[in-house]
């Protein structure tokens, strides 16, 4: 024991005998409130990562069962206008119309969709109300029904950055807003696509900058791999390829390296596709934010912008082999890896071939169905958009198709979105991880070249 410590306490002890009895009372407050404020310290460095984990866990489960029902029902409603495209599609201009009239009158501010999402991430706004869930849903399925070129990944992130934020408010733990909404858009994209590192990667580069931080990382893996299994669980399917079947001669790993060593011609043909890549999803995104702003400053009146343009929309539509670009463009993807047809890509044929227009088809008629006010998203048409340009160059590279498709696949979605790690993962997850390094090498040199263009507009944030 140290004998100066005790002298210390006998001297205060004398002092606090002598004090009046309001100066002790005084004193025994602030002795409390600096407990408290210790415990509270001490609870915010220690509980606060198990009880946002523990919280990501039930986000991820709820959001995973709300996925699987939104992606069956999406499905189901995009193979009842492929069974009747002639009924359907001509009528995308009426279903604009109740679209922008039912946000007006039921979900007016949550037209908005991600733009809201970032807006309370970043501090700028306050709430993302409930009702936004059922509006997009609807709003999608209604879109797709009729035709209209559009991704589903919007909704899913979405229904991931609502819940995330409503549970948030009832847990008292530092950060756990921006901590649930970043677990939240990783549980949507997720449960959707069944890609679960992809979904981290994603949720985190969209909205965190520089670094991935513990406390964001941990919670949205949590919630990302609870939603895929609950997803898969509950029936809805994962679309994946093995390259090996479509080019039983090749593996990425002979491409890559061969008897020589490390093959350095092959990797800068994966360089120029990436290079080409990085120019169509950049592309995509600056042409994305034009046509916005176009079409406000042209056709300021919604219901006037969302009717003119989907009369336009469904023509071409219907002219161009009566729907083939309508709808996510999951049919392009399948043509791409169709075994022995994937490697017919023309100028003409039939219905079953790639076309070499096919990719600027997509491209145009998703910016027109986007900028005028439908719902939905552009992963997945950028997914077709880069499986067909990947297919269309693969010869002129010299690279097996299936393979340029598959990182076009990816790559075009990176460049899109301004993302590094999401479109590797996500190349990894659907192709195999024996692809990983062609994944790498050509998401680097697209997100390089992609000017940096992203769909989503907004300012990143940083978790301190």
């Amino acid at each position: 024991m140290n004998f100066r410590d005790f002298g210390k306490y006998n001297q205060f002890k004398e002092q606090f005998a002598g004090m009046s009895p309001e100066m002790k009372e005084q004193m025994m407050r602030m002795a409390k409130e600096q407990m408290k404020a210790r415990l509270n310290a001490f609870a915010q460095k220690w509980l606060s990562q198990p009880v946002l984990i523990v919280v990501a866990l039930f986000l991820g489960a709820l959001v995973g069962a709300l996925t699987a029902f939104f992606g069956q029902v999406l499905l189901a409603v995009s193979a009842l206008r492929d069974a009747h495209p002639i009924y359907w599609i001509p009528g995308l201009a009426l279903i604009g119309i109740a679209i922008v009239i039912g946000y007006k009158k039921f979900g007016k501010g949550t037209e908005r969709g991600m733009d809201m999402v970032f807006g309370v991430a970043h501090g700028k706004e306050s709430e993302i109300p409930l009702r936004m869930i059922p509006m997009v849903a609807v709003s999608t399925w209604l879109t797709h029904l009729f035709g209209g070129s559009a991704g589903r990944e919007g909704v899913a992130m979405q229904i991931g950055a609502t819940l995330g934020h409503n549970i948030s408010k009832k847990i008292h733990v530092e950060k756990a807003g921006k901590v649930l909404l970043v677990a939240g858009m990783a549980a949507g994209f997720a449960g959707l696509f069944q890609t679960p590192l992809a979904a981290i990667a994603l949720a985190l580069e969209v909205l965190l900058v520089g670094y991935l931080e513990l406390s964001a990382l941990l919670p949205a893996a949590v919630a990302a791999f609870t939603a895929y299994k609950v997803s898969e669980m509950l029936g809805l399917e994962k679309f994946s390829v093995d390259l090996h079947t479509l080019f039983p001669d090749y593996n990425v790993a002979n491409l890559l390296w061969n008897e020589n060593g490390f093959d350095i011609h092959f990797v800068l043909k994966l360089a120029l596709l990436g290079v080409l890549f990085g120019i169509v999803g950049g592309g995509f995104a600056k042409l994305l934010s034009l046509a916005k702003k176009f079409a406000a400053n042209k056709l300021p009146n919604p219901v006037k912008r969302i009717a003119f343009v989907g009369i336009g929309i469904s023509l071409l539509l219907l002219v161009f082999w009566q729907g083939r670009y309508a709808g996510l463009g999951t049919n392009l993807i399948d043509l791409c890896f169709a075994g022995s047809q994937a490697a017919d890509v023309n100028a003409a044929g039939n219905a079953a071939t790639v076309f070499a227009y096919d990719w600027i088809l997509k491209f145009a008629l998703t910016i027109a169905t986007i900028a005028v006010g439908f719902k939905g998203g552009e992963v997945t048409p950028l997914f077709a958009i880069g499986a067909t340009f990947g297919a269309w160059v693969a010869a002129m590279v010299g690279v097996p198709l299936p393979l340029a498709a598959a990182l076009g696949y990816a790559a075009v979605f990176g460049g899109a979105t301004n993302t590094l790690f999401a479109p590797i993962f996500i190349g990894a997850e659907i192709f195999g991880f024996d692809t990983l390094p062609a994944f790498f090498v050509v998401c680097v040199v697209a997100f390089a070249c992609n000017g940096g263009q992203s769909i989503y507009a907004q300012k990143k944030l940083r978790l301190k």
